[in-house]
């Protein structure tokens, strides 16, 4: 499995990675006002009262244009293994939850990121931009989320989902997106853009007017990715605990192979809190002096046979 860790196992040059990380972009003067809009991290609605919002704004209509294959533009090697990197954490921590397509859709919007003249010019450019902004681009770099150990079969699908983008994988059914949000928010910058489609969850939009046609992406790849450098202690206040299986409430209708009557795996050292009938002689002192002897009960699953979990 991958690890994901949350500095990079080199050192880098702040002042370089300033540059990868935090290129000014060239911003036409009629987007100015938008592009800012975008990078404001309250929403105009949340919750069902957002759902209502993003159902009564229309799609744009019209050919959906289609990105060009990103393929043969990083070169094997470091920078290659690190553009990965960034990209399946793009597709893992925003989207593991979603349908094949719909991670497929994170990914293009990343890569249409790179080549479009607002954003930077590399794919950990982009997955970081904002880093250590009070708001990112992408949520999962600033609410602590790398600091969760991702799920070795959700990770593994990921990954090949990035290398296919890599590769040149496109998916039509964003075209040149380059936002998207999860459906129960309202962005206020939603009827700002041109919406193109809903795939699961994630409702994706292009920039409006020219800015957005396939023939504005003329941006090129500038080589040096940098997986920028964190504090570890930015995350020591996030309330979710570092696990590697979910809740009990997220997990399918599925039991392990060895399950003994709930989602518990022995052979990982959990415990019943009740002993085995077999072993007493039925008498009730016995089974109430058993139960506060033995470990308390921890809920779980063979995480081997864990789908469709929150990241």
């Amino acid at each position: 499995m991958a690890t994901v860790a949350l500095w990079p196992q080199e050192s880098q040059h702040p002042a370089i990675q300033t540059k990868i990380v935090e290129t000014a972009p060239a911003i036409p003067r009629q987007y100015l006002a938008l592009v800012q809009m975008t990078e404001q991290g309250t929403p105009a609605a949340e919750g069902d009262r957002a759902r209502e919002e993003n159902q009564r704004l229309g799609f744009s209509g019209g050919v959906i244009g289609v990105a060009k294959p990103f393929r043969a533009l990083i070169a094997a090697g470091e920078d290659h293994d690190r553009a990965l990197q960034c990209l399946t954490q793009a597709v893992y921590y925003e989207a593991a939850r979603e349908p094949e397509s719909g991670q497929r859709a994170v990914a293009q919007v990343v890569l249409n990121r790179v080549r479009h003249p607002a954003f930077a010019k590399t794919v950990c450019g982009v997955v970081y931009q904002r880093f250590d902004a009070s708001v990112c681009q992408f949520s999962f770099v600033c609410d602590g989320s790398l600091a969760r150990h991702p799920l070795p079969d959700l990770w593994n699908r990921a990954k090949r989902i990035a290398a296919d983008a890599l590769s040149g994988r496109v998916e039509k059914q964003v075209g040149t997106a380059t936002h998207y949000h999860a459906d129960y928010v309202f962005p206020r910058w939603a009827p700002h853009l041109a919406k193109l489609a809903q795939i699961g969850a994630h409702i994706f939009y292009r920039w409006p007017g020219g800015w957005g046609q396939p023939t504005a992406f003329t941006g090129r790849y500038a080589g040096g990715e940098i997986i920028p450098a964190f504090d570890p202690s930015r995350f020591a206040a996030v309330s979710q605990p570092v696990i590697d299986y979910p809740p009990v409430a997220a997990l399918p209708e599925r039991r392990a192979v060895n399950d003994v009557g709930g989602r518990m795996d022995p052979t990982k050292g959990w415990k019943l809190s009740i002993p085995d009938p077999a072993e007493t002689k039925g008498a009730l002192s016995n089974l109430l002096a058993a139960q506060q002897k033995a470990a308390p009960v921890t809920l779980a699953a063979d995480d081997h046979h864990i789908q469709g979990v929150q990241p």
